[in-house]
């Protein structure tokens, strides 16, 4: 091995008595809370409420979770159904496997329910959330790192990753070689696209969805090269000489542009209100005022027959 490489770990499951603390769940975990520590910071600063982003998250992580794993299992289906395969393993989540696509569709859905249950405007909440989402799954990544999966191919530069032997001749090639850390340029990649898009929303005020088209945009162009690098197979690989995820980027990113462009001329500016009409902080007070002054009022014109006859 170079002595410039990037190891993997020795371990990726630990246990706490009979618990297994798996390296892989613990970065889901840690991401999840980053973006929504994020999220509820650009909340608050956009005029939320504190508190909001992480009941959100009740909705949008279980959806998503669900979302990730459907992904995966659609597109990877071979290691789960057929001869000599057991479908029960489609549901081990922490064996790794969540697609991102399938997690951010299903999530934004969760999102959409939760904020609509509580009376807030949809697209606000989304633009709050997505830069934080980016540092999400640049944390994520790393739980590739500790399942020793999803790398790239053969490289000789000194930032090589190496994986066990048995790993290396699974994916086909010799023991000692190593290969491009793609979990790393990603997370890379994620973390400066979150820094980009933190700078463009404080600059330019960014609102209705465009904050969301913009992590879209900046994700999709992040991952179509470096999907080109990794070497797993998925059952939808190769379609039309491109892998599967690098058609999916480029939809993804023309779709998201057009909404941008759409957006910035139909509404300019940001939301100066994040929550539904009739919704929001204050709502319930004013309710209870006018409620009061129409008791006031229905009193004084039983007490004054004059006030309470209808004029001609």
């Amino acid at each position: 091995m170079s002595v410039w490489s990037i190891p993997s770990p020795a371990e990726s499951i630990w246990h706490l008595g009979p618990v297994p603390i798996r390296g892989y769940a613990l970065c889901i975990v840690a991401g999840v809370l980053a973006a929504i520590w994020i999220g509820e910071r650009r909340w608050v600063a956009r005029g939320g409420e504190k508190g909001q982003i992480a009941d959100l998250a009740i909705w949008a992580v279980p959806f998503g979770i669900v979302g990730a794993r459907l992904y995966h299992v659609a597109t990877d289906w071979q290691l789960y159904f057929g001869e000599g395969k057991d479908p029960i393993t489609a549901l081990y989540v922490w064996r790794g496997g969540l697609g991102v696509w399938g997690g951010i569709a299903m999530g934004a859905l969760g999102v959409v329910i939760g904020a609509r249950v509580m009376g807030l405007r949809v697209l606000p909440v989304l633009d709050a959330l997505a830069p934080g989402v980016l540092v999400a799954q640049a944390i994520g990544r790393f739980g590739n790192w500790f399942n020793q999966e999803l790398f790239g191919k053969p490289t000789d530069l000194p930032w090589g990753l190496e994986v066990s032997d048995q790993v290396a001749e699974a994916a086909g090639y010799a023991a000692g070689t190593l290969f491009h850390p793609t979990f790393l340029y990603e997370a890379l990649w994620n973390v400066s696209a979150f820094a980009l898009l933190i700078w463009l929303d404080r600059r330019f005020k960014i609102g209705h969805g465009r904050m969301v088209a913009l992590y879209v945009m900046a994700y999709t162009l992040g991952r179509g090269w470096i999907e080109s690098l990794r070497i797993d197979n998925v059952q939808l690989d190769d379609v039309g000489g491109l892998r599967w995820n690098v058609w999916t980027s480029i939809i993804l990113f023309a779709l998201a542009l057009a909404w941008f462009v759409y957006s910035n001329r139909r509404f300019p500016g940001r939301e100066a209100q994040v929550y539904r009409e009739g919704r929001g902080p204050g709502t319930e007070s004013v309710d209870a005022a006018a409620t009061v002054d129409e008791a006031e009022e229905s009193s004084a014109s039983e007490s004054d027959p004059a006030r309470s006859s209808d004029s001609d």
